[in-house]
């Protein structure tokens, strides 16, 4: 039997154009696609065809991985794709524990093939609010307790980072994001820009500008990403922009 190949793959925001060539082609290369039902649509159908499309619904991350791992051993070349980057809040990390507690490493061909992260693609749509040092915070109490979010959001809060906020609000956890501001407005002014994307690249695309004490709750939810300024992070032409420090260095 032929070994196996599993390649996790990250999709981008959703724009097929923005799917990177070297995951457009592990899909052309594959036998099975893998994936949450939602993210599969993503795929052009065309490049699904003559594939095994094995999908599961929310909440079946490890199911999943465990199909796409099966196929694998099984001799298949799998793919299992991923929105945005496959290490980012994403299947690669689950991918490889299976992999480790089923000692599979030497049984399959086994690589994680990278895409545009949700936060960069927020990012570009909002302007060049990443210019310097930033952090990411993911919201989600499902797999982290709410008490170390907290902390981390603090920590990134007084080191001044901008600050990437994931899965700001869903209708079981619509609390989080009220407490999350909370703990940034000890360390930012209530001015400080703050850009909300929501499903950044795919239809229902919508894009604003507001500040920590104009942030309107009900315009965000799971398929959001908040990026919130740090305290040089200024608002350019309805964009975010946060200087690197090039001005205070040369004569622009």
């Amino acid at each position: 039997m032929k070994k196996g190949c599993l390649k996790v793959i990250g999709l981008g925001p959703g724009d097929v154009k923005l799917l990177a060539p070297q995951a457009l082609q592990a899909i052309k290369d594959a036998d099975a696609v893998v994936g949450y039902t939602g993210y599969v649509k993503l795929i052009p159908q065309e490049l699904l065809e003559g594939r095994e499309v094995l999908s599961t619904g929310m909440m079946a991350e490890v199911e999943r991985c465990r199909k796409a791992v099966e196929a694998s051993v099984a001799g298949r070349n799998v793919v299992m794709v991923c929105s945005g980057d496959p290490g980012i809040y994403a299947m690669a990390g689950l991918v490889m524990e299976l992999l480790e507690a089923e000692d599979l490493f030497d049984k399959i061909s086994f690589e994680v093939v990278p895409g545009i992260p949700a936060f960069t693609a927020a990012a570009a749509l909002l302007g060049a609010p990443l210019m310097h040092d930033f952090a990411s915070v993911s919201l989600s109490d499902l797999l982290t307790p709410w008490e170390k979010i907290e902390k981390r959001l603090e920590a990134a809060a007084s080191a001044d980072f901008v600050i990437a906020i994931y899965n700001p609000r869903s209708k079981k956890r619509a609390g989080h994001l009220g407490e999350a501001v909370e703990i940034l407005r000890k360390f930012r002014s209530g001015n400080t820009p703050l850009g909300i994307v929501n499903r950044a690249y795919r239809e229902g695309q919508k894009v604003k500008v507001v500040t920590l004490d104009t942030l309107d709750v009900n315009d965000v939810d799971m398929q959001t990403v908040l990026i919130v300024g740090n305290s040089s992070t200024r608002e350019v032409a309805g964009k975010m922009l946060t200087p690197r420090g090039y001005a205070n260095k040369y004569d622009i």
